[in-house]
């Protein structure tokens, strides 16, 4: 209630003033800089600044195209973010806060237009996935040779780190050169291209938004500039709910993290020996921060580590939901 809809006019980018004076006299913090990072048809990053002082968190807030105000909260220390589900074709105007608390101390805006439905030089994913052993019919060839010159540049192996009815985790390695950007491509239930963005740095992606017990074939593609260099493409059949929740998940006591952590991931199949070596146990899970669209969690890891975490909850029409965390986390955001 106390951010303004993405609609107001970005005069409240000067009222600091909201702020507390003991809690902005230690350390003045500035946001600088909202820019796009990339585009494609369904998604847009943003990237920003804080050259000064820090924020606890960040809410970014934009309409989407149906004209409805969304909002993603943020961890303070991340300076970047991913926007995805948009429209093809559609111009947004997204609008950055930085927060001390719950109350927003500065705030820059920007606007994007996303890219046409469907990316001219990149083939649809319907396509089938020869092109991946056919190196030669990469476009490596079509680079200028002074490209060429700065190192060949070789896309790993596509493999899946994680699998839920919804959602999926894909891993690759860079093993010589490197991209300045990867563009993940795959159909949805319905059958519509999707494409999502990925900053140069990553090796990683998670892909929501998926239906249950249902074959996908995602295609990555490693880019410098807006030219695709390599290719690997990898199938993925989602989990089936039923394989996750037991007939007690409702009950407080039906379906500990850990069992479902377990029967997720295959990897944690690891030799008994790893189990007696350090007990990993789960602390506090507690809320920090509700909007009227998502929820971030915070919970602690008092003693030894996990590989990974699954939290799982029910939406809105009762459909089970689940979310796959890296181990090295201890915070959330479930939009």
């Amino acid at each position: 209630e106390e951010l303004p809809l993405p609609t107001e006019e970005p005069q409240h980018e000067k009222h600091q003033t909201e702020a507390p004076t003991p809690e902005t006299a230690p350390a003045r913090a500035v946001l600088e800089d909202l820019r796009v990072s990339s585009v494609t048809p369904s998604s847009v990053q943003l990237q920003w600044t804080v050259p000064k002082g820090s924020f606890d968190s960040f809410m970014l807030q934009y309409r989407d195209a149906q004209g409805q105000p969304q909002a993603m909260p943020i961890d303070g220390r991340s300076r970047s973010v991913t926007v995805p589900g948009l429209s093809p074709s559609h111009q947004y105007r997204f609008h950055l806060y930085g927060l001390r608390g719950r109350k927003k101390t500065d705030h820059v805006s920007t606007e994007v237009m996303t890219d046409a439905a469907v990316p001219e030089q990149l083939p649809l994913p319907s396509e089938e996935p020869q092109p991946e052993d056919h190196k030669p019919e990469q476009p490596q060839t079509e680079q200028p040779q002074t490209e060429a010159n700065q190192g060949q540049v070789v896309l790993g192996k596509l493999r899946v780190s994680n699998v839920t009815p919804n959602s999926v985790q894909l891993q690759w390695s860079v093993p010589e050169g490197s991209f300045d950007s990867f563009t993940l491509q795959y159909r949805d239930a319905q059958g519509q291209p999707q494409a999502l963005a990925v900053d140069g740095g990553s090796r990683s992606v998670t892909v929501r938004g998926l239906s249950p017990s249902r074959r996908y074939r995602f295609h990555l593609y490693g880019l410098r500039g807006r030219r695709r260099i390599d290719r690997v493409s990898t199938d993925v059949v989602t989990a089936d709910p039923e394989d996750l929740y037991p007939p007690s998940m409702d009950t407080p006591t039906g379906a500990p993290p850990a069992e479902d952590h377990q029967t997720a991931h295959p990897q944690t199949k690891a030799p008994p020996s790893e189990a007696p070596s350090a007990r990993a146990v789960l602390g506090e899970l507690r809320v920090s921060s509700v909007t009227p669209n998502s929820v971030q969690l915070q919970w602690t890891v008092p003693e030894g580590s996990f590989d990974s975490f699954m939290l799982q909850y029910r939406d809105a029409q009762g459909q089970p939901q689940a979310l796959p965390i890296n181990g090295g986390l201890r915070l959330v955001t479930v939009p």
